[in-house]
């Protein structure tokens, strides 16, 4: 039980992998879209270039997006609007007429022509809302048909046969007789304008129930295609007629495949790709990134970033799949080269992208686009701590986009009379939404533990709390990691490492001699050496524990574990050999470990240079009257025996570019100790 719980720690790591594998491939099968894959692969306007199709079952032809459009369109515009016609309001009106009357008319007026006048004005009134008194309406031609609703009752009318609040005057005019009444018509208007309401009201609830019921009756397919017929012949172009109908069949295919007898089978495919791609990204970083493999913290961070983009990609889709091309993929192989490297981002990139075919329409043509803007981003993003680089290189990957877009539509039109221009706006949406890489990546630092450029940079401020600390408290110390920084940089950017990671680790490197300054040389400002006081075992001690130190302040001050790596492995394994000599002379008993750095050794291009940049620095100050010849022996006996001792067998640095270094260090020391050539006398 015992040796099995020892076996299953010892592979934890793989486990967590494993687990984390199986995970993402099932978000991403799930993500994907629940139809089946079509066989045949199409564009408009190219040949078909498989054999000759026959229809392999009877199915609609289905209509075109534009056409639907034109015909929902087209009955919105035709459909007659329905308006209600309120019997208690004309009611509501007639006693008021009854009420009113009175004070109108006075009693001066004969009783017999009063009466006269009532039973007129009551005629009026039904006359008047016969069919209706309506607010007027700038929306509606006079002849436009409409409906009225009365009661239980519909009933067809023309805009123009209903009564408008605007033409009391001249109904009056019309309908009063032209005998003694007319003189009255002034005082009918005034009665009138002041009970007169209107009764007739749009029904906009009734309309849209109507509208929607004709949109409802629109059919999507217009006629069928018969098992058997003849669709398209090898060597046809997919246009026109043909092309709607392989849609067609395309969609019912589809959607007859995803069916519960098909759907475990699907899946089960889908799944075989899916681990096919996650399996080729863990066999690269096996094989070529050992260091990322190996760090469950960064494999976690780029699945992550895969399903993220899948998910996001296909909520697009299902959303509106005419925004896919606004989701900002180039924000991965962005991130992935600013945490990471180049490679690495081009190839998750790339095989995100072919994962992607099978949720988005057209493919072909979503896969060449993404891939070249891929490819741009990895070659146009350098220097990403610079706020303009990132500007210019999201307005080049956006151009790429239109112009990769704009070959494209006129491939599959043959002209330009109808390209929708704003696709080209969602490209710029695009662009804009990858200017968010910049905060994403801060917030991905801070998740994730990484470290990029951007923060290197401002790591590297010599004004920073820690670095000022260092150059109050050890000005000695700071102004050797000031040199050592120098001579790293440049021999980093000789053999193509990372330059800003090794001057970064270059300046924080000692900051463990803060703790006690003036037991290294290079602090102290008298002759008084407190070293003289102590034994060579304490001196050792005190000079190993500056490396304990040191990654104890480097922690309370929480710089990245990259950085802490340089404080690590700066000394590697080797001897405190000044106090391990000096034990040695006085011939007493001592254990060798207790003279030897505790490791561990350098474990990357940029460890390797810091350590060996470290020695040279430090060793040049006991130089006197160096030559060129001086120098040169001098750096090739300090890193020679650090190759004997075996501090670079874990780096992943070759004899070529150690050679390399050892050309820039001379040089460097060369031009620090002005040296000129010797001129003969």
């Amino acid at each position: 039980m015992k040796s099995q719980l020892n076996k299953l720690y010892k592979n934890q790591s793989l486990i967590y992998k494993g687990f984390l594998f199986l995970v993402s491939t099932i978000l991403i099968v799930y993500f994907f879209p629940k139809g089946g894959k079509f066989k045949y692969e199409f564009q408009k306007g190219k040949p078909w270039q498989y054999e000759n199709l026959s229809a392999p079952f009877d199915f609609p032809i289905y209509k075109s997006d534009e056409q639907l459009k034109e015909e929902r369109e087209a009955s919105e515009s035709n459909q007659i609007p329905y308006f209600r016609y309120n019997s208690e309001i004309v009611k509501e009106v007639h006693t008021t007429f009854e009420a009113n009357f009175s004070e109108y008319f006075k009693d001066s007026i004969s009783r017999r022509k009063r009466r006269r006048l009532r039973e007129e004005g009551r005629e009026l009134l039904d006359l008047l809302y016969k069919n209706g008194v309506l607010l007027d309406k700038e929306d509606y031609n006079n002849d436009d048909l409409v409906y009225l609703i009365k009661g239980n009752e519909v009933s067809t009318h023309i805009f123009d046969n209903f009564l408008h609040t605007g033409k009391l005057n001249s109904f009056l005019s019309e309908n009063l007789p032209k005998s003694d009444l007319n003189d009255f018509s002034g005082i009918f208007y005034n009665l009138f304008f002041d009970i007169i309401k209107t009764n007739v009201f749009y029904d906009e609830n009734f309309t849209s129930k109507s509208i929607q019921e004709a949109l409802n009756d629109i059919s999507s397919t217009r006629g069928n295609i018969t098992k058997g017929k003849l669709i398209i012949a090898k060597d046809e172009v997919v246009e026109g007629e043909k092309f709607e109908i392989l849609n067609s069949l395309k969609k019912e295919y589809q959607s007859q495949l995803w069916n519960a007898e098909n759907y475990n089978w699907i899946v089960f495919g889908y799944s075989i790709l899916v681990i096919l791609a996650l399996l080729m990204l863990l066999l690269f970083l096996r094989k070529y990134r050992k260091e990322i493999f190996y760090n469950n913290n960064k494999v976690t961070f780029i699945f992550f970033n895969v399903v993220v983009m899948i998910f996001l990609t296909t909520l697009i889709v299902k959303y509106n799949v005419a925004y896919v091309y606004v989701v900002p993929l180039c924000i991965l192989p962005l991130i992935l080269k600013a945490f990471f490297d180049a490679r690495l981002g081009l190839f998750t990139h790339v095989l995100t992208v072919l994962l992607l075919g099978f949720i988005v329409p057209n493919s072909f043509e979503y896969v060449f686009l993404q891939t070249i803007a891929g490819i741009v981003t990895i070659q146009t993003i350098t220097e990403l701590y610079k706020r303009a680089n990132l500007f210019i290189s999201v307005g080049q990957i956006t151009l790429v986009y239109i112009v990769a877009y704009f070959a494209f539509y006129i491939i599959h039109e043959g002209n330009i009379s109808n390209i929708s221009w704003i696709t080209f706006g969602l490209f710029i949406l695009n662009g804009l939404a990858t200017l968010f890489a910049q905060p994403l990546i801060y917030i991905y630092e801070k998740i994730f533990g990484l470290v990029s450029d951007v923060s290197l940079l401002e790591l590297s401020n010599t004004n920073s709390k820690l670095l000022k600390e260092l150059s109050d408290k050890a000005p000695g110390t700071f102004h050797h990691s000031l040199q050592v920084a120098n001579l790293a940089e440049a021999s980093a950017n000789e053999i193509g490492a990372n330059a800003m990671l090794v001057r970064v680790g270059a300046l924080y490197h000692d900051i463990g001699k803060m703790k006690e300054p003036m037991y290294f040389t290079e602090n102290q400002t008298t002759s008084i050496n407190p070293h003289n006081e102590l034994r060579p075992k304490e001196s050792a001690s005190i000079i190993i524990n500056h490396v304990l130190d040191g990654i104890e302040l480097a922690r309370k001050n929480k710089l990245p574990d990259r950085i802490i790596d340089f404080i690590r492995t700066h000394h590697g394994t080797s001897l405190v050999y000044y106090f391990f000599k000096l034990q040695k002379e006085s011939e007493e008993s001592f254990d060798e470990k207790d003279f030897r750095y505790p490791g561990p050794i350098p474990f990357s291009k940029e460890t390797a240079i810091l350590m060996m940049s470290d020695a040279v620095e430090a060793a040049s100050k006991s130089l006197k009257n160096p030559t060129f010849s001086i120098i040169n022996d001098f750096v090739e006996k300090i890193i020679s025996k650090q190759i004997e001792e075996g501090q670079f067998l874990n780096a992943n640095i070759t004899f070529k570019e150690i050679e390399q270094i050892k050309k820039v260090l001379k040089q460097k020391l060369t031009n620090i100790y002005h040296l000129r050539v010797e001129y003969p006398e």
